[in-house]
């Protein structure tokens, strides 16, 4: 059986689960595991650096001419004759949607399955391992798969309630400019943690936030991790942020509780990823309970250290 995944989400949990002797192909963004495979999904940003602004507005542009962001080699494709190929339905900024995939498959001379993964909420995400697994009749090997997740999630809620931790008053961004607040299965994960980000959409698409509306909601902690970048490309934006008025005022930032965090572990939906963003969120929430282990450490960074440093070097 050969399979192709246009979804980096996908492609992740098909390596966690062991199960990449079915892969074929993959997306252009895709990670690491999957760097030799053949790469059918292309995108115009591809190499790029565009700025926030930058990629806001070509995605405007684009949504309002009625054209994607996304490209499929059709060849390429064609020479696979995949069995099964896997897309989503959730953004189409962040990755090629379940219509663009149906326009490539239909030149094909042998017509694949579609398989739409499109969570809204964390538990979505956990029943995708299934769907993909079952898919490729390997449905014990998910089960395992999320039994072992499930048990580190089980240990974080344990120790918040035996240590009686309060909520942490939290926003989560998932875009700088404009800023966009969280949305989907990212407030499930912040529940998860410890917090709660009463400016977001659970389940949902996220929006535009006024600026003005945050520094009224006055988060305790603040966790800024735009879609696609990781920390060190949000560092390089952060002036947007904390040059616009009342910055200094939030509590967050007088408490020394901005944090900056990989894209990946929020907006790319495999559950080993969000499993790991759980896992960061709480030692943000909590670092008196918690401790990130030598991975997850290397995936946020608080941005009063990071400051610090660069002003030591």
């Amino acid at each position: 059986m050969k399979v192709v995944s246009f979804l980096p989400a996908a492609t992740k949990m098909i390596y966690d689960m062991g199960l990449q002797e079915y892969l074929h192909g993959v997306t252009f963004e895709c990670p690491r595991e999957a760097v030799d495979q053949p790469k059918i999904v292309r995108c115009i940003l591809e190499g790029k650096n565009y700025s926030s602004i930058e990629i806001d507005r070509i995605f405007s542009a684009s949504k309002a001419q009625g054209k994607s962001l996304y490209w499929v080699d059709d060849e390429l494709l064609e020479s696979i004759a995949p069995d099964i190929v896997f897309t989503q339905d959730i953004c189409e900024v962040c990755n090629i949607d379940t219509v663009c995939t149906e326009t490539a498959v239909m030149k094909l001379s042998k017509q694949p399955i579609l398989v739409p993964l499109s969570p809204n909420n964390l538990q979505d995400v956990y029943e995708c391992a299934i769907t993909i697994a079952r898919a490729l009749s390997r449905e014990e090997v998910a089960l395992h798969y999320l039994a072992q997740l499930q048990q580190k999630t089980d240990a974080i809620l344990d120790t918040l309630r035996a240590n009686k931790a309060p909520l942490k008053r939290v926003m989560l961004m998932e875009w700088i400019e404009p800023v966009y607040n969280c949305g989907h299965w990212i407030p499930f994960q912040i529940a998860a943690a410890g917090g709660v980000d009463m400016l977001s959409n659970p389940a949902g698409d996220s929006i535009v936030t006024p600026w003005e509306k945050i520094l009224k909601y006055n988060p305790e902690v603040l966790v800024i991790a735009p879609c696609g970048f990781d920390v060190n490309r949000t560092h390089e934006e952060m002036n947007l942020i904390t040059s616009k008025t009342g910055w200094d005022s939030l509590e967050a930032v007088k408490q020394n509780q901005v944090y900056l965090a990989d894209f990946d572990m929020f907006t790319q939906p495999s559950v080993g990823t969000l499993v790991e963003g759980i896992e960061a969120l709480a030692c943000m929430f909590h670092p008196e309970l918690f401790q990130a282990d030598e991975k997850i450490s290397k995936k946020f960074i608080n941005l009063h250290h990071a400051a610090t440093v660069h002003q030591s070097v």
